[in-house]
């Protein structure tokens, strides 16, 4: 897989989200219309939402999808630091048996992404 296509209302929007919060780089745009960012070894593309869903304000996603970022800081610092920039973000979870910490939070329009890190 190479890329997950999102659709979205407030495609500006997302842009300004997922730059300010995660610093994906753009590598394509159609201003409005359709983005995509290098989120390392998968691009996340967003595209605008067909008329007939336009009507819905504020759009908010209604997905069964959840964006995984792998990061090497400390969570509860990320999580922190997320929250103080308006970011709406869960609590630091952790599962008997499993190595790892997590964090869900969601982007302007409720697509739901995690921060997952490495336990030490």
């Amino acid at each position: 897989m190479s890329r997950i296509i999102l659709f979205g209302n407030d495609i500006d929007g997302l842009k300004a989200f997922y730059q300010s919060i995660f610093n994906f780089p753009l590598i394509e745009e159609i201003e409005g219309e359709w983005l995509v960012f290098n989120s390392g070894s998968l691009e996340i593309a967003f595209h605008k939402i067909g008329e007939s869903f336009r009507k819905e304000i504020p759009f908010k996603a209604e997905s069964n999808t959840k964006l995984v970022f792998s990061i090497d800081k400390d969570i509860e610092d990320c999580r922190k630091k997320l929250i103080e920039k308006g970011v709406k973000m869960e609590s630091v979870k952790s599962f008997e048996n499993i190595d790892f910490l997590f964090c869900d939070g969601e982007d302007i329009e409720g697509n739901v992404f995690q921060l997952s890190q490495k336990k030490a």
